[in-house]
């Protein structure tokens, strides 16, 4: 009889932790409400689109969670803050599990981002600069940013190519 219940109890622990190992189903996300200024799609769990991608407006990005950079660039006068969600939460509110980040603007320029740049707070999809809303001709709506002047680690060729901006769509890969 002891080996009976206690075969039962195993069955019932294998069981429990098979649910809680597997993949994430796919959990829509709440529908824009305002312009739609993110799509994210490829390697994704979670959406809120017809086609399987994930539409962000502005307020959908802002109630992710705001980080903010204060750092000089290659491509502004001075030092500036750039607010915006850390792309790590972004991320995750998507469920991504691909390894790349093919980022695209408005003008479809693209470049690659490595899943493995995301890292905390570090770089955010800035949707301000300085308390502002960003517009096209200001590098937006909506720019990668690192903290450049935190360290010759955020001041290489390969970092400032990776910091797209009037960025609109990422594409999440294998």
């Amino acid at each position: 009889m002891f080996r009976l219940v206690q075969s039962a109890a195993a069955l019932g622990l294998l069981a429990v932790c098979l649910i809680a190992v597997s993949p994430a189903r796919a959990e829509p996300l709440t529908a824009p409400t305002g312009p739609v200024l993110l799509t994210v799609s490829g390697a994704i769990a979670h959406t809120n689109t017809e086609d399987g991608q994930a539409a962000f407006d502005l307020e959908m990005l802002r109630a992710l969670g705001a980080a903010d950079i204060v750092t000089e660039t290659i491509w502004t006068p001075d030092e500036n803050r750039f607010t915006g969600v850390p792309l790590a939460a972004l991320l995750d509110h998507v469920g991504a599990t691909g390894t790349l980040i093919q980022a695209t603007a408005i003008n479809d320029y693209s470049v690659e981002i490595p899943v493995s740049d995301a890292d905390g707070d570090v770089p955010i999809i800035a949707y301000a600069m300085d308390g502002n809303p960003m517009s096209r001709r200001g590098k937006g709506p909506l720019w990668v940013i690192y903290p450049f002047s935190s360290g010759p680690d955020f001041q290489t060729e390969v970092i400032y190519s990776r910091s797209i901006w009037q960025l609109d769509r990422l594409t999440i890969t294998e």
